[in-house]
């Protein structure tokens, strides 16, 4: 099995055990490990691939406790950097009775994360690497790494996966410099991911299949645009389809999208070829079930990371 880098933001989920009250009524918060790019990687694992994550936490007690967690799913953390000088990345969670949710985000180390040159050279060798930091955008020399990154991937051949993670609380009146970079950053990708409000601000289209064939041309990639219980659109700009999802009582959506991202890239990373697998359709069509299935798992519990399921459980899943 071909191995996976995932770049970006591990930390700490507050969540609010008040199900259904907002920030400022909720006073219950449970601590979890999170972190958009941190829950693909843990996902990765726990189905049985092999997984690297790349990113920045404060050599804190909360630092500590998110490195062991996600070594304990089987994660390598060969190139996780403890920052002495910064505390770690916090994100304060609500939930609704309908399994969404609101961020409100502190940031700290997450921003801080470097690698040498030796570091990407070793990196871009893996067969696949995933993009989707709800952070790295927005600023600090994590944005610097990560753009580079994506640069030395794509002259390198290595397999781009890229996720927006939009968040609104993040990109309040920048909403046109996140469509700018995540553009940018979709000229690079073979396999993008994509909620269908993302789709839609992104491309500027009002529909979603018109906005997820929008966006495969920009890069020439397949796009999954993720419709919660409605399932999943999948487009190669040419062909489209929509797979259905798995009927349940969601209790927390939390990391349900970085789960279905795991999953799409460990099936891929079975494959000899990535990217001749991620074009064809009916491939994608049989990934894209599997994904929908442990995204759905994940909804079923509580937290992100501690909700991924193993593969024994995928498949036992009724």
């Amino acid at each position: 099995m071909n191995s996976i880098f995932c770049i970006g933001e591990l930390l700490i989920d507050f969540i609010c055990s008040d199900v259904n009250s907002s920030l400022v009524d909720g006073g219950n918060f449970i601590k979890k490990a999170g972190g958009a790019p941190a829950n693909v990687t843990s996902a990765i694992a726990k189905l049985g691939g092999k997984a690297y994550f790349g990113g920045s936490v404060g050599r804190d007690a909360f630092g500590l406790f998110l490195k062991n967690t996600i070594e304990e799913v089987g994660v390598d953390t060969s190139y996780m950097k403890l920052m002495e000088d910064k505390s770690t990345t916090l994100a304060f969670v609500s939930l609704k009775d309908n399994g969404e949710r609101d961020f409100i985000f502190n940031r700290g180390a997450d921003e801080a994360y470097e690698l040498s040159e030796d570091e990407v050279a070793q990196i871009v060798n893996n067969k696949i690497i995933h993009f989707g930091s709800a952070t790295a955008l927005l600023s600090g020399s994590l944005k610097a790494t990560y753009t580079d990154l994506i640069y030395k991937a794509k002259e390198n051949g290595t397999f781009i996966s890229f996720d927006p993670n939009y968040r609104t609380d993040l990109w309040k009146g920048r909403t046109e410099e996140f469509v700018d970079i995540s553009r940018w950053c979709m000229k690079y990708a073979d396999f993008v991911k994509v909620s269908d409000e993302e789709a839609l601000l992104i491309s500027g289209r009002t529909t979603v299949e018109e906005a997820a064939k929008a966006i495969a041309s920009i890069g020439n990639s397949t796009v999954a645009v993720t419709l919660g219980k409605e399932g999943t659109l999948i487009t190669n700009g040419e062909a489209t389809a929509v797979i259905k999802s798995i009927s349940i009582k969601s209790i927390d959506s939390t990391g349900a999208g970085d789960a279905f991202v795991g999953a799409v890239l460990y099936k891929l990373a079975q494959a000899k070829e990535p990217k001749a697998s991620v074009r064809n359709m009916e491939a994608m069509k049989d990934i894209i079930t599997f994904a929908n299935k442990v995204g759905a798992i994940v909804c079923t519990k509580l937290g992100a990371i501690a909700a991924l399921p193993t593969l024994s459980e995928v498949n036992d899943f009724k």
